[in-house]
C-alpha cells in the first residue's frame, strides 16, 4: 500500500481541555486568566495582573479580555496589534500595514468591518430560519405522502386479494403476480421516501448546528476572533435538488383495483392481456436505474476542484486546482488542520450527496505507478496510521490504478480487479441509493468495480499517491468530457 511520510514541521501543542483561559504565570494549578497583554503575549489571573496596574513599566502595555489567540492578533510582519481590516485582501492587518503593502487597498477599522459582518450574520440567520421552516414543511408533507402511499398500497393488496379469490383457478397465478408487484412498488417508493426524509432531517440538523455556531460568534466580543472565524462559518452550504414532494400525494393504487375488478368479468382468454395492463399501471412510477451509456453518465457530470488545504506537502497543484502531481520537493503550503501529513493524499472541496459523475485521467513515469482514486467522509483522520489512509478504514473507498493491474480497497479489505484499467476512469455515485461505481473509459464504458452500501455522510472525492513517483491525476471538466464524447462518436 502507501508509504508512511512523517508529519512535516513541529508537532502542534494540544490545548488544555478546560473551558477557560489559564494564567500563564501560575505554577502548579493554574487559575483563570482575567486579562491578556498584547505586549507580553500572555494571560494573567487577578493576582499576577497587579504589576500591570501598579508598575509604571507596564503603562504602555495594552490589556484585553483573556484570550488564547494572542499570537493571531499580532501582525507577523510588523509585530503590532492588528486593528484594521483590509477588504481588498480580506484579512486583518496592523496600522503599519496600511502604510506598507496595503497602502492603496480598501481598509476600515476592525470594529467597522465587524459591524458590517454582524449585519450579514443577522441576514444569514434569517435565511437559515426560513430554510429550516421550508424543510420542516417538506418533511411533514413527505411523511403524509408516505402514510398515504402505505394506506393505498395496503388497500390495493386487500382488494386484489378479495377480487382474485372470486376468480376461477385459471387466473390464480395472476393474483400472486399482482400482489408481488404492488408490494415491490410499495417497498421501492417507501425506500425512496425514507431516503429523502433522512436527507432532509440531516440538513435541518446541520442547519441548526450552524445556527448555534453563528449565534455564538455573533455574541463574541473579540473582533479579531470574530472576523477570523466569520468567513468559514458563513459559507452557504450547497443546496441539493431533492425529488419533488408534490408528486408523492398522487401515488395511488386505486387504478390497480379498477383494473383487477375489470379483469374479474373477463373471459379466460383475455387474462394475459389484462395482466399486462395491470403490470404496466403498477410500475408507472419508477426509480431511474443506472445510466447505460457514457452520454447518459455525462448528464450527471459535476464540477470538482482540489482543496489545497488538504494537500500533502509533496503534492503540487496546477491547472486551476484541477491537476495534482506527486513531487520529490516539499511545497510551501501553510499549516492547516485539514492537511494530510502522514500519507501523500488529498481531497476535493466538494462534498457530494446526490447523483454525480466525474472523470479523471491519471499518469506516471514509473512502470509500477499506483494512483488511488477515492471517495471519503470529511471526518477522515489527517495524520496517524491506517485510520487516515484511503481504503483502510470504514470512512473511505478507493480504487488503485496501475499500468498492470487495479484493485479496490475499503475498511482494510482489498479486492483484485481483473479488468484492464485505462488512463481515464469515470466514477458514478448515487448517494441515496448507496451505489458507487468505477468505470474504465475508452471507446466504451467498462465497469471496474461497484459498491452497494449505505452512505451516511457527504462524500469527498480524493486522490492518493506512492512516494515521489512523479504520477499525476487530472480532473476533467464537464466540457472536456463532452468534447471527448463527441470525438469518440465521430471516429
Amino acid at each position: 500500500m502507501w508509504s508512511v511520510i512523517p508529519a512535516l514541521g513541529e508537532k502542534t501543542k494540544l490545548l488544555s481541555p478546560v473551558w477557560y483561559v489559564e494564567c500563564d504565570s501560575c505554577t502548579g494549578r493554574k487559575n483563570k486568566a482575567v486579562k491578556s497583554c498584547l505586549v507580553c503575549l500572555a494571560s494573567f489571573c487577578k493576582t499576577h495582573l497587579q504589576p500591570h496596574y501598579e508598575s509604571p513599566a507596564f503603562n504602555t502595555h495594552m490589556l484585553v479580555e483573556a484570550s488564547t489567540n494572542l499570537r493571531k492578533k499580532i501582525c507577523s510582519h510588523h509585530n503590532k496589534l492588528m486593528e484594521v481590516y483590509c477588504r481588498t485582501d480580506q484579512q486583518c492587518i496592523c496600522l503599519l500595514c496600511t502604510m506598507d503593502e496595503h497602502r492603496s487597498h480598501d481598509t476600515v477599522s476592525a470594529a467597522a468591518e465587524r459591524a458590517q459582518k454582524q449585519r450579514q450574520i443577522v441576514q444569514k440567520l434569517q435565511t437559515s430560519q426560513n430554510r429550516i421552516q421550508e424543510r420542516e414543511m417538506e418533511i411533514q408533507a413527505l411523511r403524509q405522502a408516505v402514510d398515504s402511499l402505505k394506506r393505498s398500497a395496503q388497500a390495493a393488496v386487500e382488494d386484489s386479494e378479495r377480487i382474485f379469490t372470486e376468480l376461477i383457478s385459471s387466473i390464480e397465478r395472476r393474483r400472486s403476480e399482482v400482489k408481488e408487484l404492488i408490494r415491490a412498488q410499495e417497498k421501492t417508493q417507501v425506500s425512496l421516501a425514507e431516503g429523502v426524509l433522512k436527507q432532509l432531517e440531516q440538513e435541518v440538523s446541520e442547519l441548526r448546528r450552524g445556527d448555534v455556531e453563528l449565534k455564538k460568534l455573533s455574541h463574541t466580543e473579540d473582533d479579531i476572533h470574530f472576523l477570523q472565524s466569520f468567513q468559514s462559518l458563513c459559507v452557504s452550504p450547497g443546496t441539493e435538488v431533492l425529488p419533488s414532494i408534490s408528486n408523492f400525494p398522487q401515488v395511488s393504487f386505486e387504478h390497480v383495483k379498477e383494473s383487477v375488478s375489470k379483469l374479474k368479468d373477463q373471459l379466460q382468454d383475455v387474462c394475459k392481456k389484462e395482466m399486462e395492463v395491470i403490470s404496466g399501471k403498477v410500475t408507472t412510477v419508477q426509480i431511474e436505474g443506472l445510466p447505460k451509456t457514457r452520454k447518459d453518465f455525462l448528464k450527471y457530470s459535476c464540477q470538482l476542484t482540489l482543496d489545497s488545504n488538504t494537500a500533502h506537502q509533496l503534492l503540487c497543484l496546477s491547472e486551476g486546482n484541477r491537476m495534482v502531481t506527486c513531487k520529490d520537493k516539499v511545497q510551501s503550503y501553510p499549516d492547516h488542520p485539514d492537511r494530510f501529513t502522514s500519507f501523500i493524499q488529498m481531497l476535493c472541496r466538494e462534498g457530494l450527496s446526490g447523483v454525480c459523475y466525474w472523470e479523471v485521467e491519471w499518469s506516471g513515469v514509473e512502470v509500477d505507478v499506483e494512483v488511488g482514486l477515492a471517495v471519503s467522509y470529511k471526518g477522515i483522520r489527517r495524520t496517524g496510521g491506517s485510520e487516515c489512509v484511503f481504503g483502510l478504514n470504514d470512512h473511505s473507498w478507493m480504487l488503485t490504478c496501475s499500468t498492470t493491474k487495479c484493485s479496490f480497497h475499503h475498511n482494510n479489505i482489498s479486492t483484485d480487479i481483473r479488468v484492464p484499467c485505462s488512463s481515464r476512469v469515470g466514477v458514478y455515485l448515487n448517494h441515496r441509493a448507496g451505489t458507487l461505481s468505477f468505470y474504465s473509459v475508452s471507446d466504451t464504458m467498462t465497469l471496474l468495480h461497484r459498491v452497494q452500501t449505505t452512505f451516511t455522510q457527504p462524500l469527498y472525492p480524493g486522490f492518493g499517491f506512492r512516494v515521489n513517483n512523479g504520477s499525476s491525476v487530472k480532473i476533467l471538466t464537464p466540457m472536456t468530457t463532452a468534447v471527448s464524447l463527441l470525438v469518440s462518436m465521430f471516429r
